[in-house]
């Protein structure tokens, strides 16, 4: 029986700017055959050529035997400067008519090797997909609360996208986005009831994530039960966790966090106490959900 390799080789087919910052690239390829996407906020993880080279070099089946973990020690065996970056990313769509996927890129102006391969990428680029992994699936309670909270950066919008786009005809949601300035605005299609406050950086000369804190904390919130869901720069949203959770009196439960980015670090440096205690949470109610 052939083996499969445990990541999936998938190839621009097209790339189109949304924002100055924001860019959208298609994927399609073989590869994708049979892929099955059944649930909003779904990451994968991306892995990245190294200069000069037409896509990642990564290990092939024989090197895995078919498991996973033994596939990762044959990834991380090789040499440093010929691994490939690897990125976690947000699949924005899923369209299994045409066996393509869309997944949104921050085309930051402190450009690391992501920004730099979305910039410079056209059809036939090949980049490595990992997942969506089934251990991290995440049933999201889409309009079974009263309302949903939504908070976070550039960085979350193609997560809050999937979810605002998701909801039931007559659910209720409130967002709260930073963006650079009004260039930077998405517009979203959805059957629910949306109310999206755009918070501009550049207009108030703020830093990442100041806005954003200062208005979810000033925010007057719908009555009855809510779920929260936070996504962008990893020490606002452990900030606006806490906010929400000692002052809001929201439950733990009811909060989904993601960290995607770090100010003046990369994913490349070593995880903070703070970084890993957030990781051993989110594992931990992994493995909650995973047990019902």
């Amino acid at each position: 029986m052939e083996q499969r390799l445990p990541v999936r080789f998938i190839q621009v087919t097209e790339v189109t700017r949304l924002t100055p910052h924001m860019a959208r690239i298609t994927f399609g390829g073989p590869d994708l055959e049979g892929f099955a996407l059944d649930a909003p906020d779904q990451q994968v993880k991306l892995y990245f050529p190294r200069p000069g080279r037409s896509g990642p070099r990564l290990p092939g089946p024989k090197d895995g035997d078919g498991d996973v973990m033994r596939w990762y020690e044959a990834y991380h065996a090789i040499p440093e400067d010929e691994r490939p970056w690897m990125r976690s990313y947000t699949i924005r769509a899923h369209h299994p008519g045409h066996t393509t996927i869309d997944i949104d890129f921050v085309l930051h102006d402190d450009a690391g090797p992501a920004t730099r391969w979305a910039l410079a990428a056209g059809p036939g680029d090949t980049l490595g997909m990992y997942g969506p992994s089934a251990y991290f699936a995440k049933a999201l309670p889409l309009g079974t609360t009263d309302w949903m909270l939504l908070a976070g950066d550039e960085a979350a919008l193609p997560a809050i996208g999937t979810l605002v786009e998701a909801l039931p005809r007559g659910a209720r949601a409130v967002a709260y986005i930073e963006v650079a300035d009004a260039a930077e605005e998405q517009r979203f299609e959805t059957e629910g009831e949306v109310t999206v406050h755009w918070l501009h950086r550049a207009a108030a000369r703020a830093g990442h994530g100041e806005l954003l804190i200062e208005a979810v904390r000033a925010g007057r919130f719908p009555p009855g039960s809510v779920f929260a869901w936070l996504g962008g720069e990893a020490g606002a949203v452990r900030a606006l966790r806490r906010h929400l959770i000692e002052e809001r009196g929201i439950g733990k439960r009811d909060i989904d966090f993601a960290g995607y980015w770090r100010l003046r670090l990369t994913q490349d440096d070593a995880p903070t106490e703070e970084d890993l205690a957030e990781a051993r949470e989110r594992l931990a109610d992994a493995q909650a959900g995973a047990d019902g």
